[in-house]
């Protein structure tokens, strides 16, 4: 038996779990809730840092106020790489240690307890649909990643000609995705009686909620219609606009949580900042998270559009580009002129121009905001992290800005240059010549066509499953042509400078 004040022989930090709690230094806040008086009340399905630092933080801040003890939450995966995270955080009894690292050098850490247990990942979902089928779990929320819905690029409804799809929809009773796992879920709360749940999505997509409804009804009506109508009709998803840096956590995350004085598998650094603005349309009842902090609002869309055309969209100017030059965080491309300018330039001639402004909330500050926050150089956000899954993120963070300049007249030059960028990192290997390692589910594809769009850009645009019919817009693919051909030919550092000295 472990003994409650067990230390690392190596660092001196004491290994969390929930017999060490009281040990830990005094200076990491701790739960002041009893675990063990808990009752869960959500199922969330992909447990990353994201979610740790965001919706669980949110209950966590309730529970710490005596409330929402009937809120607590299961995790649950559907992809063998969540087993990996199952097994650190069931080894300390789902905690999580939380490091909010400031600009000005300050760090606060706190533990969270609100997780009860972690489902085990299986083919067949079964543990996962039973638990979602307990009436006791009222909302069903999902950090997936934004190609994790099965969008179709041609219409960004559901991909009916997935595998996946396909699959679920003739095995319903042992889906492998985690909205066929919802569908046999709430087909045996139907059938026992039971009530309907509320499905929660916190991805950074537009309309989050509705294309997590298009996910679920969609599925179900190919191979139980009359379940489709039910589930469309009995339940809701709110959409949402969810918002916190979090970085992966690697070898510096875990020795930052240890020079706190606690040893964690599975640590969550984030910056200084967290928002949350939400629907408030929960078919089975909610916790009351506007009293720390959320924000119930019939404006959401105005909030997500404005932070995913921005801030998401912000992201992938920066992280291609510095993938490129070697650059290896966010708030160093920042910190680089060249890249800084090329950031400030695009978004306030080609993406700001296409944000509606909140009240009282002019886009231009929004935009300074982010700027701080990127340079927060205290946050490790790696440049590969904000870079991974470019097929999904462009697609749903720089091409609706981009069609929204050629159906306004509004220039789509640096877009088109950030897009070239994209396919010029994608090619696989640095200015330096150094290799860029596979960060793409489609990496593969996307490597083959960026190769050969060295030769004919044009090929680049004529994968339809990301850009649709972007291709036949001359005004965007001569652009994106001619960006590549200079990318190619006179560096990325030549290319940026011709595009800033653009009037």
């Amino acid at each position: 038996m472990d003994l409650p004040s067990r230390t690392s022989q190596k660092t001196g930090a004491i290994a969390l779990s929930s017999n060490t709690l009281e040990s830990l230094p005094a200076k990491i806040e701790l739960p002041r809730y009893d675990r063990s008086h808990l009752t869960p009340g959500i199922l969330h399905i992909g447990v990353g840092n994201f979610h740790r630092a965001h919706l669980a933080w949110y209950i966590h801040r309730l529970m710490q106020r005596g409330a929402a003890l009937d809120w607590a939450i299961i995790g649950a995966g559907v992809r063998e790489q969540d087993s990996l995270m199952r097994e650190k955080l069931l080894a300390q009894d789902c905690l999580t240690t939380l490091i909010e690292l400031d600009p000005l050098g300050a760090q606060e850490t706190e533990i969270t307890g609100v997780m009860l247990d972690f489902l085990p990942v299986e083919a067949d979902n079964k543990s996962l649909i039973e638990a979602m089928a307990d009436p006791q779990i009222r909302i069903v929320s999902t950090t997936v990643t934004e190609g994790g819905y099965y969008l179709d690029a041609k219409n960004n409804g559901l991909d009916l000609t997935h595998p996946d799809i396909r699959y679920d929809a003739e095995n319903p009773e042992s889906p492998r995705t985690a909205f066929g796992s919802m569908v046999a879920a709430l087909r045996l709360r139907r059938d026992r009686g039971a009530s309907p749940f509320t499905g929660l999505c916190c991805d950074n997509l537009v309309g989050n909620g509705a294309i997590l409804r298009q996910a679920v009804v969609g599925l179900a009506r190919l191979s139980d219609p009359e379940l489709a109508v039910w589930i469309d009709e009995k339940c809701s998803f709110p959409n949402s606009m969810v918002d916190c840096i979090v970085p992966a956590t690697g070898p510096a995350e875990l020795q930052c949580a240890r020079s706190m004085g606690v040893e964690d598998a599975a640590p969550v650094t984030h910056e200084n900042f967290r928002q949350w603005v939400i629907e408030d349309d929960f078919c089975a009842g909610r916790p009351d998270w506007d009293l720390v902090g959320a924000e119930f609002s019939v404006h959401v869309h105005q909030h997500e559009a404005r932070k995913i055309r921005v801030l998401n969209g912000g992201h992938q100017i920066l992280a291609n580009v510095a993938e490129i030059v070697g650059v290896e965080s966010i708030a160093e491309a920042m910190a680089t002129p060249l890249i800084h300018a090329l950031f400030r330039k695009v978004q306030t001639e080609e993406i700001i121009p296409h944000v509606k402004p909140l009240s009282g909330s002019p886009v231009i500050d929004y935009l300074d905001l982010i700027d701080r926050r990127f340079s927060n150089d205290a946050i490790i956000d790696t440049v590969r992290r904000v870079a991974f899954d470019g097929s999904a993120r462009h697609a749903a963070f720089i091409l609706p800005s981009i069609h929204d300049g050629l159906a306004t007249g509004v220039s789509v030059e640096g877009l088109a240059l950030v897009e070239a960028a994209w396919a010029r990192m994608c090619e696989g290997t640095r200015e330096d010549g150094s290799h860029i390692e596979a960060n793409d589910p489609l990496w593969d594809m996307l490597t083959a066509t960026a190769c050969a769009a060295r030769q004919t850009p044009a090929v680049w645009l004529d994968m339809t499953q990301i850009y649709g019919d972007l291709a036949r817009h001359e005004r965007f693919a001569a652009a994106f042509e001619k960006w590549l051909a200079s990318i190619y030919q006179n560096g990325i550092e030549a290319t940026i400078r011709h595009y800033i000295d653009q009037k």
